[in-house]
């Protein structure tokens, strides 16, 4: 189609098609067929090569996979790479009658080209085998001679799966590695790493939290990336070109995030098993613009004008309730529609256009439409607690946003129920310290020693047994402080973990029972 003037360019007569993609410049469509293999010779071809301007088939190849397809070009349609039987190869122009370059390696099980213009940077995942690790080299195009030609190379032990992202630049590659499962979690491990280009160095990304890594996506300006990693609440952090955290955008229940056009502006969501959360911060400031809640969203796309978004719950995901939203970032919903009853909605998507960066707006820009109100359901309650002033257990507590370099610097936008807790609990912990000074004061010879460390050298009964004993509670009692310090910094404990953390009352009284006598 047409979409200056809504007319169709070409109908291809090209049945049991089940994916196609677009060239960046649209010169180019490719689609793919399932791979049909006859009784006698090869199979036919399913992946082709489209011209649009003539509706002609320029290239075609026989693909068995259904994974791994896409070819990948660079951002001005100049440099086209398939991967196909091992080996790499290169088009250029879009002209697919000619074999402009070739790049082979045993067993390439993906590839990546970076979406800016020249130079024109690839990474190529090899798996390892028989011991050996797997491993990703980066190439500057067409330099692929020799065992010298490979930029930079990153080898790993526990990759059973890659994904690479590129910034737009070419100059950052940020490599998320995966395995199947591993001997700590059934669910396996994953790994992040980073390959700067200039220097061929690469090094690990530094998580704060442990837990599966949800959503890496690079800014449009090239000099930063989000990650949002960690058990649920998640965490977000932004990193510069060192692998330094930039920012951090404390614990919540996200699990995407997504830069606009322009950079100024990102996004952190909770789709899929999630409510529906959505943040909007300001990329430059480190302030929080809004938050709201878009419910049963399965499709999120920023406008070109890199204000206003579109949200869509579309089919298979779900098959209820579909249609698509419009909003602005500011929490404005502009406009609704959904998909009348009995049909389903399968894909909504902005037309591309250029447009230009404006300043960033704290406030509703645009009148919106009626929030949907939420059907609110009362906290269960026990039938002792019910009829008096019983409050439920807090399930998370998130953290608040952060800055590493200016540890005392407010942010706005911060959980306010945070900071109240934080207060309590710095009052509760000055209220015992008052209440213990008081009690030694009181009786000296009853002092609770604390778990013995250098400084404080665990004494002596005179018989042997209940020293040996007093020992391993005090060593039990510092593991136990161990775990709260893990807990109270948001790592998630283990059930055993847990348990032993109720046992600290009873140590502490049978170390006191000892000492004493």
């Amino acid at each position: 189609m047409d979409a200056e003037k809504l007319t169709v360019c070409h109908q291809l007569n090209q049945p049991k098609v089940t994916n196609l993609m677009l060239s960046p410049r649209g010169n180019t469509l490719v689609t793919l067929g399932p791979y049909f293999a006859p009784d006698r010779g090869g199979g036919e071809p399913n992946l082709l090569f489209w011209n649009v301007q003539t509706g002609a088939i320029v290239k075609s190849y026989t693909f068995k996979k259904s994974y791994n397809w896409e070819p990948k070009w660079s951002g001005d349609d100049e440099v086209c790479a398939v991967c196909i039987n091992n080996e790499l190869h290169f088009y250029e122009k879009n002209n697919f009658e000619i074999l402009a370059n070739k790049l082979h390696l045993q067993k390439v099980t993906g590839f990546c080209m970076a979406e800016g213009t020249a130079p024109y940077m690839v990474s190529v995942y090899v798996a390892g085998a028989k011991g050996q690790p797997s491993f990703v080299r980066v190439y500057q195009y067409p330099n692929f001679g020799g065992q010298t030609a490979a930029i930079a190379n990153k080898s790993f032990y526990k990759a059973d799966r890659v994904h690479m992202y590129w910034n737009k630049a070419g100059t950052g590659l940020v490599i998320l590695t995966s395995t199947e499962s591993s001997d700590s979690s059934y669910y396996g491990e994953q790994g992040l790493h980073y390959i700067g280009v200039g220097a061929g160095e690469s090094c690990l990304v530094p998580l704060a939290k442990n837990g599966p890594v949800y959503s890496v996506m690079w800014s449009p300006l090239n000099t930063e990336f989000c990650v949002v990693y960690g058990y649920m609440p998640s965490k977000a952090t932004l990193f510069n070109l060192k692998c330094e955290p930039i920012f951090d955008f404390g614990t919540g229940p996200r699990n995407h995030c997504f830069y606009n056009p322009h950079g100024n502006i990102l996004c952190l969501s909770g789709f899929g098993n999630l409510a529906g959360h959505v943040e909007f911060w300001d990329v430059k400031q480190h302030k929080q613009i809004s938050q709201f809640k878009a419910a049963d969203t399965t499709s999120f796309l920023w406008s070109p004008d890199g204000e206003h978004i579109l949200t869509a719950t579309t089919a298979p995901r779900l098959r209820v309730n579909n249609g698509y939203k419009l909003w602005h970032y500011t929490g404005s919903l502009l406009a609704t529609e959904p998909v009348a009853s009995g049909n389903e909605l399968w894909e909504a998507t902005w037309r591309p256009a250029a447009f230009s960066e404006k300043p960033v707006r704290y406030k509703p820009a645009e009148p919106g439409l009626a929030m949907p109100e939420a059907q609110k359901t009362e906290a269960y309650r026990p039938p002792q607690a019910r009829g008096s002033d019983y409050k439920p257990l807090q399930l998370h507590q998130y953290e608040p946003a952060s800055n590493p370099k200016q540890p005392q610097a407010t942010i706005m936008g911060t959980d306010k129920a945070v900071s109240k807790n934080k207060k309590k609990r710095e009052a509760r912990k000055a209220k015992s310290s008052q209440e213990g000074e008081a009690k030694d004061q009181a009786i000296p010879d009853m002092t609770h020693h604390a778990p013995s460390d250098a400084s404080n050298p665990t004494p002596t009964t005179g018989n042997p047994e209940v020293d040996k004993k007093i020992r391993n509670i005090r060593k039990k009692l510092q593991q136990i402080e161990k775990l709260k310090e893990q807990l109270a910094a948001g790592k998630q404990l283990e059930v055993n973990q847990m348990e032993k953390l109720k046992t600290e009352d009873a140590l502490v009284k049978e170390l006191e029972d000892l000492e004493i006598g």
